[in-house]
């Protein structure tokens, strides 16, 4: 009998977020499911990791025997780390993160914890990926995401992932059409116009609320944003190394003695 791969599950939502209990549910369908998941949002983290403060890990008490949860106090990037080096004690087969409760598609993908935690793994030569749901309600729908969530993941461990690229996965919110089908995209070039609320605290102390709109600058049908628009499910591959190689020849022309 062929052995179960070794899943690791988490997110930046919180344990008892309601994508990651979809996750579950359809990993556990594939193979054995480890999850170390933060123990409360850490939603926008980017890949921040906990340096000053100590990291707690509590072994969470499962609605499924078959799966083991544990809490930590860290970042999705520090429950990854710690997933791999204290709770597994060595590499799963598998790492996925999400479901996220709102999008990872464009320029989200630079601050996404989801995200993060996925890249992590590939960092630690893991096939990884990050699930994504255009919705950022607690009570979002995620039942349209089940058979596809298990058919990348079963593409993933069959033809495995080449070193350094994990795949950011993104579905457009539900609705009463479904799903087109998949497209492989690429990441559109898109901002956050930030506006910061200037408010007053019941102290009278000043402060900030970060505040703006989403701004797809992009108008390319092969990107992510094209295809969530027209109801299909983004697979961007993402890219672990940021180097600009197109720009070294470039770079190396310019002037860098000193004056």
């Amino acid at each position: 009998m062929k052995k179960k791969p070794l899943i690791l599950v988490t997110n930046d939502d919180g344990i008892t977020a309601p994508g990651i209990r979809k996750l579950i549910g359809v990993m556990k369908t594939i193979g054995k499911v480890v999850v170390v998941a933060p123990n409360s949002p850490q939603s926008a983290k980017g890949h921040a990791i906990t340096i000053d403060t100590p990291l707690h890990v509590k072994q969470e008490q499962s609605t499924d025997a078959d799966v083991e949860e544990y809490s930590c106090s860290g970042t999705p990037a520090d429950c990854v780390k710690l997933g791999i080096k204290v709770v597994l004690k060595r590499k799963p087969d598998l790492i996925v993160s999400g479901v996220n409760h709102g999008s990872n598609a464009a320029i989200n993908v630079v601050y996404s914890g989801t995200m993060s935690a996925a890249i992590e793994g590939g960092v630690k030569g893991v096939p990884s990926i990050g699930f994504s749901l255009l919705d950022y309600s607690w009570d979002a729908d995620f039942s349209a995401v089940s058979s596809y969530v298990k058919t990348i993941a079963k593409n993933v461990l069959d033809n495995g992932l080449p070193d350094g690229v994990v795949l950011n996965v993104n579905f457009p919110k539900r609705s009463e059409q479904p799903y087109r089908g998949i497209k492989i995209a690429r990441q559109a070039r898109s901002n956050w116009n930030e506006q910061f609320e200037k408010r007053v605290s019941p102290m009278g102390k000043e402060y900030y609320w970060l505040a703006g709109a989403f701004e797809n600058l992009d108008t390319g049908n092969d990107t992510d944003e094209a295809a969530l628009e027209e109801n299909y499910v983004s697979i961007v591959p993402v890219q672990i190394d940021l180097t600009a190689h197109q720009f070294i020849k470039t770079l190396n022309t310019w002037n860098f003695k000193d004056e």
